[in-house]
């Protein structure tokens, strides 16, 4: 893992930017960023099949097996919706690609819509995606830069921002928090069983 001295009073051009700018607002509200991946194929679902539910699961498994090695790499003190980020994370999951989390969520939302069904959505979800998570990573990026500088630059430099990259083994290396993930994770867990419940209510009683 790189090491840094925070500086939270430096403010970088790239955090200045209009994306980042806009990110930043996103970024603060990124939790109702969700609901039309879930209404959509809520609303859409027609019937619930064993075959779209096996591979929608398989999907959501490996998103979150990404998602919980990010979270035991990176700990709950980074994943704060403030400014005031104490710690550059590099190793691990972050060493393949500088969003693993986001990497994660994408696999589990693309995974609900499997299970839906509603696969016209699929392509509509990557888009909102992508537009979303382009102004929430400039800006998330730009404080990073503004914290970290030439540190932060020089990981962003060798690690690629989304497509995931195998790193040399030395720069994967460092510490993790798998008991502290599991428990930051028990929410996510208790979320998505919510939704798939509901798919199945809905293909048993409304359909």
């Amino acid at each position: 893992m790189t090491s840094a001295t925070p500086n939270h009073q430096n403010v970088s051009a790239a955090e200045q930017t209009p994306a980042a700018r806009i990110g930043a607002v996103l970024f603060k509200n990124r939790g109702w960023l969700p609901v039309p991946f879930l209404v959509v194929p809520v609303l859409a679902m027609q019937e619930l099949t064993t075959r779209n539910l096996l591979i929608g699961a398989i999907v959501m498994v490996i998103g979150e097996w990404w998602r919980m090695w990010g979270v035991a790499t990176a700990g709950t003190v980074t994943r704060r919706r403030s400014r005031n980020v104490q710690k550059l994370v590099s190793h691990g999951p972050f060493s393949w690609s500088r969003n693993p989390l986001y990497n994660g969520n994408f696999l589990l939302w693309m995974g609900i819509i499997t299970i839906s069904g509603v696969y016209w959505f699929l392509p509509v979800a990557a888009v909102i995606f992508a537009v979303e998570y382009y102004y929430i990573v400039r800006y998330e990026e730009g404080v990073l830069e503004s914290i970290f500088g030439q540190v932060y630059l020089d990981y962003k430099e060798k690690t690629p921002r989304w497509f995931p990259r195998p790193p040399k083994p030395e720069d994967a290396q460092g510490e993790f928090f798998w008991a502290e993930a599991w428990r930051s994770e028990i929410s996510t867990f208790m979320q998505f069983a919510a939704i798939i419940a509901l798919f199945w209510a809905k293909d048993r009683f409304l359909s």
